[in-house]
């Protein structure tokens, strides 16, 4: 159902009671301003956003490590050298 904002000031408990049937919806000058929905609804829509939410790189890269660790994997970094920069002329000069 569609209330005005005045409307569901006033109303506030009667708008909380009708959620069990639809979600109630709140307007300032046809514009959507809040949304009041059934607290079952609400525990869904979360539960779903945390299963659809994308990981950062970071988050990968954390569980890669701790995979690592579990795992006692560690990885062989070669060590560094210089190589030959044909940008700064040659190495002998």
């Amino acid at each position: 159902m569609k209330w005005t904002l005045e409307e569901a000031q006033k109303q506030l408990s009667l708008i909380i009671n009708a959620t069990n049937q639809e979600p109630q919806l709140i307007y300032t000058q046809e514009e959507l301003v809040a949304a009041v929905v059934d607290p079952e609804l609400f525990q869904e829509f979360l539960t779903w956003r945390r299963q659809t939410a994308k990981k950062s790189l970071a988050q990968v890269f954390q569980e890669l490590q701790q995979l690592c660790i579990q795992e006692n994997y560690s990885l062989d970094i070669p060590a560094r050298s210089d190589r030959y920069n044909p940008f700064i002329g040659d190495e002998n000069e």
